[in-house]
C-alpha cells in the first residue's frame, strides 16, 4: 500500500537498536531473515530475544506481516520451534553468504517446518489485508520456512549477502539490479565505512588532511 505520493505507507524492514542505544532502519529483503534479527545459535545466543511467547508476537507486529500482537496464538513448544527454524536458516544462510552448502540436518528442518499448514491470507471487505485469523505458531513457522526455502532454492540465492563491516555478521539478500549492496545499512555500517575512509585519506595525504581543517565543514556521519 502507498500513501498520496506513491510511497509505501509501511516501509518493509526493521528499526534495530545497537548495545549503544544507536537505532537504525535495516531491510534484509526477505521475511524469513528478520526472523534472524532475534538472535541465533553460537555467538548470536547473547542477542536472543524470543524468551516467551510474547516475545514473538511482538516481532511480528514489527516485521513484513504487521500482524498486530495477538493475532496469531503461539504456545511455548510453537516458541521452541519457531526458534530451531531460525537457529537452522542461520547456518544455512550463512553458509551460502559465504560460498557454502550448508548442512542437510538444517534442510531437514526447514522441510519439517514447512509441511505444517501456513498461514492463510485473506481480504477485508473493503479490498485491503486482513488478518489470517485463525492462526497460531505453527501456521507462522510453516510459513517463516516456507519464505526460507523460496529464497534458498529461489533466483536471490547466491545473493544472499553478510554486512561487509568486520564486527557486524547481519544477513541480508540483494534485490540491487546491480547486486552491489555491501552493508546491512548506510545509516549504519555504511556510514562507519566512510567515516574511516575518510580519516584514513587524511592520515596519509597532508594537503587533503590541511584542506580539511581549513576548508568548509565537512558532512559529519553518526554511527
Amino acid at each position: 500500500m502507498t500513501d498520496g505520493d506513491g510511497a509505501p505507507e509501511h516501509p518493509t524492514g526493521l528499526v534495530l537498536t545497537t548495545p549503544g542505544g544507536t537505532s537504525f532502519h535495516f531491510d534484509p529483503g526477505a521475511l524469513c531473515l528478520e526472523l534472524l534479527t532475534t538472535g541465533g545459535p553460537g555467538a548470536h545466543t547473547r542477542y536472543e530475544v524470543l524468551h516467551r511467547p510474547s516475545d514473538l508476537t511482538d516481532w511480528l507486529a514489527r516485521s513484513r506481516l504487521r500482524l498486530p500482537a495477538g493475532t496469531v496464538r503461539i504456545t511455548d513448544d510453537q516458541l521452541t520451534a519457531a526458534r530451531t527454524l531460525r537457529d537452522a536458516l542461520w547456518h544455512l544462510a550463512a553458509a551460502l553468504a559465504h560460498g557454502r552448502t550448508g548442512d542437510p540436518a538444517d534442510r531437514a528442518t526447514l522441510n519439517r517446518a514447512a509441511a505444517h499448514p501456513p498461514l492463510v491470507p485473506r481480504i477485508a471487505p473493503d479490498g485491503t489485508a486482513a488478518a489470517p485469523l485463525p492462526a497460531d505458531g505453527a501456521q507462522l513457522v510453516s510459513t517463516l520456512a516456507r519464505d526460507a526455502i523460496a529464497l534458498l532454492t529461489g533466483p536471490h540465492a547466491d545473493r544472499i549477502r553478510e554486512c561487509r563491516a568486520h564486527d557486524c555478521q547481519l544477513l541480508f539478500v540483494d534485490t540491487s539490479r546491480p547486486g552491489r549492496r555491501r552493508w546491512c545499512s548506510m545509516e549504519r555500517c555504511g556510514n562507519r565505512n566512510k567515516v574511516r575512509a575518510l580519516r584514513a585519506r587524511r592520515d596519509t595525504d597532508p594537503v587533503q588532511g590541511a584542506e580539511a581543517v581549513s576548508g568548509p565543514p565537512h558532512r559529519t556521519f553518526t554511527s
